[in-house]
């Protein structure tokens, strides 16, 4: 059986019996494991590296981390625009994702040689005689970080929607399937960064950051020639052109043809010239302005008259944006409690035994809640909701999006329990009392990020599904940057003649983090409610119901 829209790599039919399928998924789940050993721990241990090793100020090294994170999220657009528009989501892939190889591969060789970095230093007891990194050593850093960010962005778009690509979400079995890889994703993702923190960060403390960066290449370089390997067995979509120039053409002809009626029946027409709309999009009667892009004024040409297929897509992606943009103000909380929950934990008991537990690996503690709750919520829970509601992934996206959301709140609300629990103790309390904390971030990360990701790559039209999921990176960094604003503008609105803000204290014991905790649970219960409010008016493309039998649009024999 072929399915209409998709090719092998050699550009040849797709035989559902051969291609796509968990085989080829596990190519992609591969790739997603190795390449989060080696980015997670180097997002959260960066800035130790170019403080302690290149001897960059603390604001210096926090603004190079924060600009390459916001870098390759930029890329990640890059990456989606052209793997929709000119080329396979595959090939991308395995053009771009030596990139990120020979970044790390750079960096590695810049630990190594010590002429590529300045002397060793206490920056902390002899900052006078730590000379910061440079001229061409700092050019050689920064162009290894951006390369990075070029592969990195380009992969991380491409990969989720790449396996998506590998079910059909009208057969009754793959669908299950599909929602299923976006839960194993997930976990690749925890799973991942789970022995990085535990192995990469090991290694670059202890034995030497040239030695966790080169082993960062190796584990890239293996896990491109795993994906290379699974080339003969991918469905890869055909690429339709540039989407947002198909956006923009029913914005302009919808707005020249504004003061015509809108006649009771629109004629058909064809699409432009091209590959063609890999999937049959039926009329809509919600947004009408937009369908008069599609009357017939006389004139032919794709900014003079518009396909019923390119304004039903356009469509699509305007009923997606109240969703994007209250599902990042709602997302807010998350990155706020991670730190800040990390920086509770420092000043806790961390010893456990004659163990003792450095705050930055408190950040294995979500990581393995997430990781073993995504198996249990894939293995158990989805089954027994399945049969309950006749929803493929259980409950729909938008309701496991909130359940995440509504554990923000009581996460926050619980952080600012415990530390005024923590402040008013005068022995150090134990590490464990933040085990609440830290539960409900897993969960968080069990529902709402897997739900957004399968949400935005399951509603978005065919031809736009790469992008689709790199705007879901680019929102969770929008909301880490509207985190960074809230916090700045509490302290403003805190701050007395010399007295600073509630979070401008030199450590937590003289700040008012409690204080701000409630702020959040506030902001995050607005944000709450704001996302309830277009969920429930959002209407889904797709049944998300599990349906009998495949349709004949989109299989054909």
């Amino acid at each position: 059986m072929a399915i209409r829209g998709f090719v092998d790599w050699r550009g040849n039919p797709i035989n559902r019996e051969v291609h796509g399928g968990v085989r080829a998924a596990w190519f992609l789940h591969f790739l997603t494991i190795v390449t989060n050993m080696v980015n997670i721990p180097i997002y959260l241990n960066l800035v130790t590296y170019l403080h302690g090793t290149m001897h960059m100020g603390v604001s210096g090294s926090a603004t190079t981390v924060t600009n390459f994170v916001g870098a390759t999220c930029g890329f990640a657009l890059i990456g989606a625009f052209l793997s929709d528009s000119y080329i396979t989501r595959s090939r991308t892939i395995l053009l771009f994702g030596p990139l990120e190889l020979l970044g790390y591969a750079l960096l590695a060789l810049q630990a190594y040689l010590p002429s590529l970095h300045p002397p060793p230093c206490n920056i902390e007891n002899e900052l006078a005689n730590c000379k910061e990194v440079h001229g061409s050593n700092a050019t050689l850093l920064y162009a290894a970080l951006y390369i990075i960010a070029i592969g990195e962005g380009c992969v991380r778009a491409c990969l989720p929607s790449l396996g998506a690509d590998q079910f059909d979400h009208e057969d009754p079995k793959e669908s299950r399937q599909q929602s299923s890889f976006f839960n194993w994703f997930t976990f690749g993702i925890s799973f991942g960064g789970l022995v990085g923190l535990i192995l990469i960060v090991w290694l670059e403390n202890y034995k030497g950051w040239d030695i966790g960066l080169g082993l960062g290449a190796i584990l890239i370089f293996v896990g491109l020639l795993v994906v290379a390997a699974g080339l003969p067995f991918y469905r890869n979509q055909v690429p339709e052109g540039s989407p947002l120039t198909r956006i923009l053409q029913v914005l302009v002809v919808a707005f020249k043809n504004r003061r015509l009626e809108l006649p009771e029946k629109l004629e058909a027409q064809e699409s432009s010239a091209g590959p063609g709309p890999t999937e049959v999009l039926s009329q809509s009667k919600t947004l009408k302005f937009l369908d008069k892009a599609c009357i017939n004024r006389g004139k032919e040409g794709a900014w003079s008259r518009c396909s019923m297929e390119k304004v039903e897509e356009t469509k699509i992606v305007l009923r997606m944006l109240p969703l994007f943009i209250s599902s990042t103000v709602g997302y807010v909380s998350s990155p706020i409690l991670l730190t800040f929950t990390v920086q509770q934990g420092g000043m806790t008991n961390t010893r456990l035994g004659k163990i003792h537990v450095s705050p930055a690996t408190l950040f294995i503690i979500p990581i393995t809640f997430q990781t073993v709750m995504l198996a249990i919520y894939d293995r158990f829970i989805v089954p027994l909701l399945r049969r309950r509601t006749g929803y493929a992934s259980g409950i729909t996206h938008l309701q496991r999006i909130s359940i995440g959301f509504a554990c923000m709140i009581l996460a926050s609300v619980i952080a600012a329990v415990v530390e005024r629990k923590r402040k008013e103790t005068a022995v150090p309390m134990s590490l464990f009392w933040l085990t609440p904390q830290f539960f409900l971030l897993g969960v968080v990360d069990v529902t709402s990020f897997p739900g957004l990701l399968e949400f935005f790559n399951s509603e978005a039209p065919r031809g736009m599904k790469s992008i689709a999921t790199a705007l879901f990176w680019c929102e969770i960094g929008l909301s880490s940057l509207l985190a960074t604003v809230l916090v700045q503008a509490v302290n403003r609105a805190t701050r007395h003649g010399h007295h600073g803000g509630w979070l401008e204290g030199t450590s937590l014991n003289n700040s008012h983090l409690d204080l701000f905790y409630w702020v959040v649970a506030v902001v995050g219960l607005l944000a709450f409610l704001n996302y309830l409010y277009w969920a429930k008016k959002y209407v889904y493309r797709h049944n998300p119901r599990i349906v009998d039998e495949p349709t004949v649009d989109q299989v054909t024999p």
